[in-house]
């Protein structure tokens, strides 16, 4: 598919403006990341605890955000999903430097959370206990109420209770002991047990993730080693498919936009976790790909245009791939938007650097990468032509030398 006619827009001669943008925006970010002490690691990398909490009405984020910075060590974010099917669920994220620390600010959190939305209740709540603390709580109570169970039928009913209250809608969160009854087996003598044994706080704990700072720090290795080996091994391929010149330009224009992400992220304060990684890998496969598609018609039209200067060629190569560039980058452009704007929090970092890596990996293909290809060719043609000359110099200096010694001759046996 054409998108546009033969268009002959002259690409290398605005190569000095997105330049010029391209330092300032590598000195923005350096300086950020100067400033700010380097990147701003998620939990993945820096170490710590995320928390998914469920609330049963709207969140007061302001007011967790006080609670549990004034409780817990370190940096607390709180941060609220937007995604339907989480609806008034939040993330908590805590900071910590002690692999030690990291149940006790996990038990820390949760009663932290319980003596803000549900003070002065003492009893086991239902929304946050497990299988083992429901049956030692309500065996008992049965027992006295009436209700002859064995064992292996109390552990079935709880387990019973237990899936009722997590299966969505509910998503663990029950709101009245009432709903219960729709569980098999559940009677009101149950009922009035649980209502009467157990409470229901405004919140249930869906699911917390811990990650040990060591691991951490090794995460974070990691992901630096694996972007520079599909760095190196790019390199290798189009050196070996191409020439290495082709493979070196490739190679700085793809680390030319993964340093232009990660100082936006930093300007931004925006977080790197591992769905950031796999978006910069994937920004890097993108836009290799894209400076590819140019190389490899500028090789083509070297074989059939051999007398064109390299910039006019280059210029060609580039029109005549503009169409499949603006195509394949405005679509995959548009989808990332799309996510970026209605992804929600989760995928808020994924996807800014998906937005920004395309952006920035489309020009560095065109106005990165060609230039250093089109310097490099001339740099060598500009050697060649000096060394050319400097040889032409050197045998005219011979033949001059010979010349004279070839007139001294005659003199010597006429005299």
């Amino acid at each position: 598919m054409q998108l546009f006619g033969n268009t002959n827009f002259d690409f290398l001669g605005w190569k000095k403006p997105f330049i010029v943008v391209s330092l300032a925006l590598i000195l923005i970010g350096a300086v950020s990341l100067a400033v700010k002490g380097g990147p701003l690691y998620g939990i993945d990398f820096r170490g710590g605890a995320l928390m998914y909490v469920k609330f049963a009405s709207q969140p007061p984020i302001q007011q967790i955000r006080s609670a549990l910075s004034a409780a817990v060590r370190g940096t607390v974010t709180v941060t609220s999903l937007t995604d339907p099917a989480s609806k008034n669920e939040i993330i908590i994220g805590t900071e910590l430097q002690d692999e030690k620390a990291l149940e006790e600010a996990r038990r820390t959190m949760v009663e932290t959370l319980r003596k803000t939305f549900a003070p002065g209740v003492t009893k086991l709540d239902f929304n946050n206990a497990g299988q083992e603390a429901l049956v030692e709580q309500l065996r008992d109570p049965l027992q006295r109420a009436g209700v002859a169970l064995s064992e292996e039928q109390l552990q079935e009913m709880v387990r019973a209770l237990l899936n009722y209250r997590n299966t969505p809608p509910r998503s663990g969160l029950i709101q009245d002991f009432e709903e219960l009854k729709a569980v098999p087996g559940v009677t009101d003598t149950v009922v009035s047990v649980l209502k009467q044994e157990l409470s229901l706080a405004p919140f249930a704990i869906r699911r917390v993730e811990v990650v040990g700072p060591k691991i951490g720090a090794d995460l974070r290795w990691q992901a630096v080693k694996a972007t520079l080996y599909a760095l190196a091994g790019m390199l290798v391929y189009i050196a070996f498919r191409f020439e290495w010149i082709y493979g070196v330009a490739a190679v700085l224009a793809v680390f030319h936009d993964v340093v232009i992400t990660v100082g936006l992220f930093s300007v931004f304060n925006k977080e790197i976790d591992l769905t950031v990684v796999a978006a910069l890998l994937t920004l890097v496969g993108y836009s290799m790909n894209d400076t590819i598609v140019v190389f490899d018609r500028i090789r083509e039209n070297l074989k059939i245009v051999r007398r064109m200067p390299l910039p006019s060629l280059v210029n060609l190569s580039v029109n005549q791939t503009l169409s499949r560039t603006v195509l394949t980058s405005g679509l995959t452009f548009l989808t990332a938007l799309a996510l970026f704007l209605f992804g929600g929090p989760v995928l808020n970092g994924f996807s800014f650097a998906l937005v920004v890596g395309i952006l920035i990996g489309t020009y560095s293909s065109i106005f990165i990468a060609s230039p250093i290809l089109v310097f490099w060719q001339q740099r060598m043609e500009a050697r060649g032509k000096s060394g050319r000359s400097a040889a032409a110099a050197a045998r005219e200096s011979e033949i001059s030398s010979e010349l004279s010694r070839g007139a001294e001759k005659p003199r010597a046996r006429k005299g």
